[in-house]
């Protein structure tokens, strides 16, 4: 209880916004198992509910940070703005989209829906841009537990990275270009799979291909750094303070290279697990 009371009294707003998110991820979860309709080879409601649940645990997390950086109350407030209002419009599009029955990302079928992806894709990368902020704020704050403050920096950084490969996904594919040549047509542009149109098979609960590469791989690792590495910092409490710092960084190098490996993976159309 004191820790949710600190965090609204530090950042009421997204503490409001990761309750709210993890409220409207119930109907979601309903969505699947009631409506039988498909989007792009999965359920409807099933990228609904991923991204209520993904962006409920980034607000909170957020929020938590939050309290450890009292010195920067106008970065807080800036950056605490811009993600609730972002993550609010991102899961209000990616719902009616759902509920219409169409794909919400990478589509430019309509005048409608080419004009919700792109206030999706520019909204996104204005509080990408803006978490950046955060990253310096860690990057410069001396904290007393050192290797929490690794875990946050690195993570944090990864994090970003790992948003900004989304930009890697709105690229028009081969197959697109070659379609809208031929047809004089692009209702898609960009897909998440890599050497396929997306709807493939995929991992359950997921949907990750199990056939071609899938930058949502890389993406999902990279966007979780800033949760799992502070995790590991506090899994490893027990610890001497400069074992955990050596052990911090010795996760937090693993953890990229992971990134890595696995952005170069599914770059080069491999799946994360091959399933024939």
């Amino acid at each position: 209880m004191d820790t949710v009371n600190k965090l609204w009294r530090t950042a009421p707003l997204l503490t409001g916004t990761g309750i709210f998110l993890s409220a409207l991820a119930i109907p979601s979860i309903a969505g699947i198992w009631l409506d039988p309709r498909m989007i792009t080879g999965a359920p409807a409601w099933l990228k609904p509910t991923k991204f209520a649940v993904s962006t409920a645990i980034y607000s909170f997390t957020l929020a938590w940070i939050f309290t450890l950086l009292p010195e920067w109350p106008r970065m807080r407030r800036i950056v605490g703005w811009t993600t609730a209002v972002v993550m609010l419009l991102e899961l209000a599009i990616i719902d009616t989209q759902a509920w219409r029955g169409t794909s919400s990302h990478f589509n430019i079928s309509t005048r409608l829906n080419a004009t919700l992806f792109s206030v999706m894709g520019a909204a996104i990368t204005i509080q990408t841009l803006t978490s950046i902020a955060v990253a310096v704020a860690l990057w410069r704050h001396r904290f007393d537990d050192a290797g929490l403050g690794w875990a946050l920096r690195v993570g944090m950084t990864l994090t970003i990275l790992g948003a900004f490969t989304g930009g890697l996904m709105t690229r028009p594919t081969a197959a697109q270009l070659q379609e809208a040549k031929l047809t004089g047509q692009l209702p898609a542009a960009g897909a998440h799979t890599v050497g396929a149109r997306d709807g493939g098979r995929g991992l359950p609960g997921t949907g990750w291909s199990t056939e071609h590469g899938d930058l949502r791989v890389p993406h999902f690792v990279g966007l979780h750094a800033v949760q799992v590495l502070p995790l590991f910092v506090f899994l490893t409490r027990r610890r001497a303070a400069s074992t955990r710092v050596r052990l911090t960084l010795v996760a937090a190098a693993v953890y990229g290279l992971t990134f890595a490996l696995l952005l170069a993976q599914a770059l080069r159309g491999a799946p994360l697990v091959a399933i024939s």
